[in-house]
């Protein structure tokens, strides 16, 4: 099938990618087009201005976290009702995790026979940038680079040498050149732009990446390109027994057929799939200004599994409502640290059903938000209390990149013996722990962890770790969580 998608690539991080995949995507809305977005990795907060730019969802493809198969399945089933995708890299265009590569941008852009646009920072910098951008495409002549976008260019001397050079020697087509530009639309902070619900001048942001993109790149020609990638099979469903990454994927797809003549309003997914003749079990989700970091396809698997979703705010909300289950994925609790002390009634709920054994999973930020305390700056901030942990805070990170950790205690959401694989990303670190970290439910194969490279935090039904998974990368948890959510309200209705 025809496909029309884009990849936005550089030579290193912070080179450019989101501000030109911003400008792109608004750019190309603008012309009435409705644009997948999609982020590279396991990035969050660029995932969420692309989804802003978009008004789409953002799914990220990140081949650490989810098998081949499952990426090709999740990228043509979602692009199917818009006009094009457009894909942010991460970090240079071949890096990866091992020498190979294997994790890399690279190879992603082959897996997707995805066009590439090479972004290059120029900064006192002018036929060297010919050379970089032939070594690239003389590393891998199977990815396909089909232009450059020069940034950071100091002038018209400057543009007209760099460009001269690399469509001579390169024999590659400039797509636009971006001059230095003073003004500083896009904070950013921990190694990354500001989450957008921080951002009160979110949507004026990505009018400005708009106006750069419209005046600085040549948005017809890139389109060309976009329009121009080879077709793509649209993958089989895995195979395999029955399980819930099956129905995922097979729903996915079905529902984004059914869907094709017109955009989803925002990407969410429903279904009927797994129905039961019992009420679904209630799921609720802390989405605030907090805690934000959830990726959608997690959100997705719980309502396949057949969970009711139900949106709350530890920052305003006063207390819990009736839930038969509790997700806190990650975020910034540490900027929201005196709202989230200041809600004693929310705090003191989670607190009262983790004790009757509300099923709670908690990832990074949520795991902070059930210890006993945020230490900032000497001040102390009371939390959920769920666990007796109190947290510090860090000015470098203390935990950054993938993990692997074996299950190696009963928990309620994952089989002792197995693998699991997500990626950590804290500032935080731990003050003070009244545990023993033999007590930890994960042995860490790679990455920190949250004590002695062990991880899991678990008391009665709530399970807390500073890994974030992929529902596409480790199906069964969304499963498993819907499950503990049905035996906890039937468990609840008959008391």
């Amino acid at each position: 099938m025809a496909f029309p998608r884009i990849l936005i690539a550089a030579l290193r991080g912070g080179s450019g990618k989101t501000i030109v995949s911003l400008g792109l995507i608004a750019s190309w809305r603008k012309r009435g087009m409705a644009i997948a977005p999609f982020k590279k990795g396991p990035d969050f907060i660029d995932a969420g201005w692309l989804a802003l730019a978009a008004n789409q969802l953002c799914h990220n493809l990140d081949t650490f976290l989810i098998p081949a198969d499952r990426i090709l399945l999740s990228f043509t089933s979602r692009i199917l009702a818009t006009d094009l995708a457009v894909i942010e890299g991460n970090r240079g265009l071949y890096d990866g995790i091992d020498i190979k590569g294997t994790t890399s941008t690279s190879e992603l852009a082959k897996l997707l026979k995805a066009p590439v646009v090479l972004i290059v920072d120029c900064t006192k910098s002018t036929r060297t940038v010919a050379a970089m951008v032939l070594g690239c495409l003389q590393f891998d002549p199977e990815v396909n680079i089909c232009g450059v976008i020069l940034n950071r260019v100091a002038g018209s001397r400057h543009e007209s040498i760099l460009r001269r050079s690399v469509e001579h020697y390169c024999a590659l087509p400039v797509l636009g050149a971006i001059p230095k530009i003073k003004a500083e639309a896009f904070p950013e902070r921990h190694m990354g732009l500001v989450p957008t619900p921080e951002h009160a001048w979110a949507d004026e942001s990505i009018e400005k990446a708009a106006e750069m993109a419209q005046q600085y790149l040549d948005l017809d020609r890139l389109l060309a390109i976009a329009k121009g990638a080879p077709p793509l099979k649209a993958n089989k469903i895995p195979p395999g027994p029955p399980g819930p990454d099956r129905v995922f994927l097979s729903e996915a797809l079905s529902n984004f057929c059914r869907a094709r003549a017109g955009p989803l309003k925002t990407g969410e997914m429903k279904t009927d799939t797994l129905k039961s003749p019992e009420p679904p079990p209630r799921i609720g989700v802390i989405r605030d200004a907090a805690f934000q970091f959830y990726y959608p396809e997690n959100l997705e698997a719980l309502e396949v599994a057949g969970a009711e979703i139900v949106t709350l705010s530890a920052l305003s909300d006063q207390g819990l409502p009736s839930l038969d289950g509790l997700y806190i994925g990650g975020g910034f609790p540490e900027t929201h640290a005196q709202a989230l002390a200041k809600n004693k009634e929310f705090r003191d709920d989670v607190r009262r059903l983790a004790e009757k054994g509300l099923p709670i999973y908690a990832e990074c930020g949520g795991l902070m938000y059930l210890g006993e305390s945020l230490v900032l700056d000497g001040i102390t901030y009371p939390m959920a209390g769920v666990f007796p942990v109190i947290f510090g805070f860090s000015s470098r990170p203390q935990g950054h990149g993938y993990t692997i950790f074996e299950v190696e205690r009963p928990n309620p959401y994952f089989k002792t013996g197995v693998q699991v694989r997500g990626h950590e990303f804290h500032y935080s670190n731990v003050l003070s722990w009244q545990g023993k970290s033999e007590a930890l439910a994960f042995r860490m194969i790679r990455g920190g962890g949250f004590d002695v490279k062990r991880d899991g935090l678990c008391y009665k039904n709530t399970l807390a770790t500073y890994s974030h998974i992929h529902a596409l990368g480790t199906p069964s948890w969304a499963e498993a969580m819907v499950e503990a959510g049905a035996i906890y309200r039937k468990n609840r209705l008959k008391a």
